[in-house]
């Protein structure tokens, strides 16, 4: 892996010049990920293992439905880094150390674990959004909804879905690794490939994932700064009016690291899809493109 690794820096250094543009872009990518991916596979899987055993001692000041929610999502964030990472895309990039995969028939159910691991990630990440506006916007339903049981329920229920939706590529990819992602890293089945209906169903993971996540997460950030702002700026007047009030907020301070919480977990979110946000832009213009392709097709 090594020796790949130098040769290929060798071969930019020499002909970096003469390539074309696209050629230089996909090089630097793949230096990138040659140094990148082992350096994150080093420290995201420790810290995610801390972050578990942390949160599991609940010593943090968390309340239990705020633990049980970022508990679940280190344990999928981790399982994402083991699955895809790891066993995915580190075997692509240094795919001379891995060529014993190609006889190792269990390809179509490594696509299930990593898709639906990254969906659970995903979909966690928007019903602990979900529960924060609750928390904070909507204090009637509060008591009844933000509860570690009801965290429980939820993302067992999110679970159960995520490997239910991603059975599918089970019978869409065969049990063969190819070591490449384009686009996927297991070889496809001869139906899928003739089948139309496998084209709308790979649509269908794109939209809910990451498609309908970002909508939702932006919207509901979108209200609870909303609703942050014109509380405080209640509260300000109404503590204005007050004689002896203790200038510390208790209560606008609870808010405030709630909020930079989800912020934080947020854009963690946004920025890690954005690339993959420019995807889904592709796949929806060639759907809508579709039917006029066949119409010009059938006219020639």
């Amino acid at each position: 892996m090594g020796r790949s690794f130098h040769d290929m820096i060798e071969y930019l250094s020499a002909n970096y010049d003469r390539m074309p543009l696209g050629s230089q872009i996909q090089i630097v990518i793949l230096t990138i990920q040659h140094i990148f991916y082992p350096i994150l596979a080093i420290i995201g899987v420790p810290v995610n293992l801390l972050t578990i055993v942390i949160l599991s001692q609940r010593k943090c000041g968390l309340s239990k439905c705020v633990t049980r929610y970022l508990t679940a999502m280190a344990v999928m964030d981790l399982l994402v880094l083991i699955f895809d990472l790891i066993l995915r895309h580190i075997p692509v990039v240094f795919w001379e150390g891995f060529l014993f995969l190609y006889s190792v028939p269990v390809c179509n159910i490594h696509a299930v674990l990593v898709y639906a691991a990254t969906d659970c990630s995903v979909w966690f990440t928007v019903t602990f959004t979900f529960d924060r506006f609750v928390a904070i916007c909507c204090q009637k339903l509060k008591t009844k909804y933000c509860t570690e049981r009801t965290a429980a329920l939820v993302l067992g229920t999110v679970t159960v879905l995520s490997f239910s939706k991603n059975i599918f590529w089970y019978f869409m990819l065969t049990g063969w690794y190819v070591l490449v992602n384009d686009p996927w890293f297991c070889r496809i089945t001869l139906e899928a490939q003739k089948s139309e209906a496998w084209g709308a169903i790979e649509f269908l993971h794109c939209i809910l994932t990451p498609g309908i996540p970002f909508i939702l997460i932006l919207l509901l950030n979108a209200l609870t700064i909303r609703h942050i702002l014109m509380t405080s700026r209640a509260r300000r007047r109404l503590r204005a009016h007050r004689s002896g009030e203790s200038p510390r907020d208790t209560e606008m301070e609870s808010r405030r690291k709630s909020i930079i919480l989800i912020f934080v977990i947020s854009a963690n979110f946004m920025l890690l899809w954005a690339v993959f946000m420019t995807k889904f832009r592709e796949e929806m213009k060639t759907v809508v493109m579709y039917p006029f392709t066949r119409i010009i097709n059938f006219i020639k």
